[in-house]
């Protein structure tokens, strides 16, 4: 099975390298994952509301000139969903809304968090939009910069900060608001779900059934 990934901004080779990694890594035996980067001129970083809604808007664009038919699934890189839209397309499956179903019909109550309020809004619009408002339990916003997300150290410091908060309000899964962030799992309390790998998971077991 062949899935496509596309970044959701313009990243440097290193950093594209790095992503490719956690693909190959998360990847379950018999999907091959290739990445690439955004090709329509795009932001760097998904630090304002103005760059969420461009991203979107190029990662779209992108897919609509693509030549789609080498892959058996599209998967764009981000935790928003850039490009996807719900029941449309049935090639291009969005990460949240994969992750977000498969947690809420196993009965958890979720919670997220994400590196800024920009990501944040569009993650709960996202959450909104796909009708999970009641298995939602909130938000907590780390206030990284982007550099965090290639520094495990700074990130996973903060989301234990956060999951205390989490937990309080009735979390019993947590969503790790990036599609490109190794989580620490030592010792936490509550489940922290690595969106990347269990999209992955869910987009295989998709095939399995599906053979």
């Amino acid at each position: 099975m062949r899935l496509l990934s596309i970044t959701p901004i313009t990243v440097t080779e290193t950093e594209l390298a790095r992503r490719q990694a956690r693909y190959d890594k998360f990847a379950p035996t018999g999907l091959t994952v290739e990445l690439r980067n955004l090709n329509q001129p795009a932001p760097r970083a998904l630090d304002q509301q103005s760059d969420v809604i461009e991203s979107d808007t190029c990662l779209a664009r992108d897919l609509e000139a693509m030549d789609l038919t080498r892959f058996d699934a599209v998967l764009p890189d981000c935790v928003l969903d850039p490009g996807f839209r719900q029941n449309q397309d049935p090639l291009i499956v969005g990460m949240l809304e994969s992750v977000v179903s498969h947690l809420a019909s196993a009965g958890h109550k979720i919670g997220a968090v994400t590196r800024n309020p920009a990501i944040g809004a569009e993650l709960v619009r996202r959450i909104s939009e796909y009708g999970f408002d009641k298995e939602f339990v909130g938000l907590e916003v780390l206030n990284l910069s982007f550099d965090a997300i290639s520094d495990d150290a700074t990130w996973n410091s903060a989301l234990r900060r956060a999951l205390v908060a989490l937990e309080a309000k009735g979390a019993t899964a947590v969503i790790n608001g990036c599609s490109a962030v190794d989580v620490d799992e030592s010792g936490l309390k509550l489940k922290v779900v690595d969106p990347t790998e269990l999209a992955l998971q869910l987009i295989a077991d998709r095939k399995v059934q599906l053979s």
